[in-house]
């Protein structure tokens, strides 16, 4: 199997650069993407809470989330059956103990905001009694808070399925069932060595996830820190049931965040707990603990637990992505890093990624990214 490009990872990092190579190169290049599971999108792609919040991530991932809209709000022809987008409105609530956190979070929130140039409009108890959440929760919790009115879920399943069919008349060749075990560049190509069978490319992208650091040693190329963080979630049945135009809410303190999904709550604790490269599972302390903290808050009845599941969202020391070539190996490329935003920023990052690999000029900046100013940190 002989590629000009060999992408590591399947996930919507990878399916999204694929699928940005074929529309910039016109279809000329041979692509594969090299997925360790017997399917792509097994671990964090398929385990997101999926929605789009314009600041999320902060305001260094404000400019990818942005660019990444148009593509949202309009796909190309053929791309998916239906709408990648439903409207929902988000909420970022302060919690009773507001001015005991860091001086106040939902100002230091705004703050924030102000800073990526997020739209945003500051709403008071009398806002909050009016609006879905005044059946939820209890007076304490629905004091001021942050609403951001163009927000929306995302069908993650057609947008990864989209990326992974390529564009018109093109798609790369995915190989699963292939975890990568060794690497050596001989001449001007890369040889991989996976369980599916040896793999030649003349260039290798490093879009691993939680598994970047791990793929960089087998090339001989220096980690960048990534820390994998694991984040839990669970499906509640509640009583009575949320409404379905219920906002994502997301305590400003960061110790919860909730959204409706088919007459069920999702719920997180807003966890982020270091961990290593797996097949990650939620731990039953965590769900206790967000259960816990959403009784407290909630006027409702907590009926059962009707789901759970983890994924790891995999950040650099800087919490942005690291995008480029390597700068000391050859024939490397990175594309990691992308914490829990790297669905809603897809359309931007895989076409910046495939701009860098083809030498063309990116739509979005490239310099924060890049991965060379992660190499000096470490």
């Amino acid at each position: 199997m002989t590629f000009d490009i060999a992408i590591i990872g399947g996930g919507i990092a990878g399916a999204s650069l694929a699928w940005s190579l074929g529309v910039r190169s016109g279809g000329r290049l041979n692509v594969a993407l090299v997925e360790m599971e017997p399917a792509p999108g097994y671990h964090t792609t398929g385990r997101s809470a999926a929605f789009w919040v314009e600041s999320y991530g902060g305001p260094g991932i404000v400019p990818l989330s942005q660019a990444s809209r148009a593509f949202f709000d309009a796909p190309p022809p053929g791309f998916a059956d239906r709408p990648l987008l439903h409207a929902r409105d988000a909420v970022m609530l302060a919690p009773p103990d507001d001015a005991e956190i860091h001086g106040g979070a939902l100002a230091a929130m705004a703050a924030e905001f102000d800073r990526g140039g997020v739209a945003y409009t500051s709403v008071d108890a009398a806002w909050l009694a009016a609006s879905p959440l005044a059946g939820l929760l209890r007076p304490e919790w629905l004091t001021a808070g942050l609403l951001q009115a163009d927000c929306f879920d995302i069908d993650v399943a057609a947008l990864h399925q989209g990326f992974l069919r390529g564009p018109p008349g093109w798609k790369p060749t995915l190989v699963t069932d292939a975890e990568v075990t060794a690497m050596a560049r001989a001449g001007d190509a890369w040889q991989l060595t996976t369980r599916a069978g040896p793999i030649s490319a003349a260039t290798v992208v490093n879009a691993a996830g939680a598994w970047a650091d791990g793929v960089a040693g087998l090339a001989g190329a220096r980690p960048r820190g990534l820390m994998p963080l694991r984040r839990t979630m669970a499906v509640l049945a509640i009583d009575p049931p949320p409404p379905a135009d219920l906002p994502i809410t997301m305590d400003a303190g960061e110790r919860f965040y909730l959204k409706p999904d088919a007459g069920r709550l999702w719920l997180s604790p807003h966890d982020e707990t270091p961990d290593v490269a797996h097949d990650v599972r939620p731990d039953e302390m965590d769900l206790a603990l967000v259960i816990d903290r959403f009784e407290h808050a909630t006027r409702t009845r907590v009926r059962r637990l009707e789901a759970s599941w983890a994924g790891l969202r995999t950040f650099a020391p800087d919490r942005l992505p690291v995008f480029g070539w390597d700068g000391e190996v050859d024939g490397l490329f990175w594309c990691a890093g992308q914490g829990g935003f790297g669905i809603q920023t897809a359309p931007a990052a895989g076409d910046l990624c495939a701009a860098l690999l083809l030498g063309e000029a990116p739509a979005v900046a490239a310099t924060p990214y890049r991965a060379t100013r992660a190499a000096l940190r470490v």
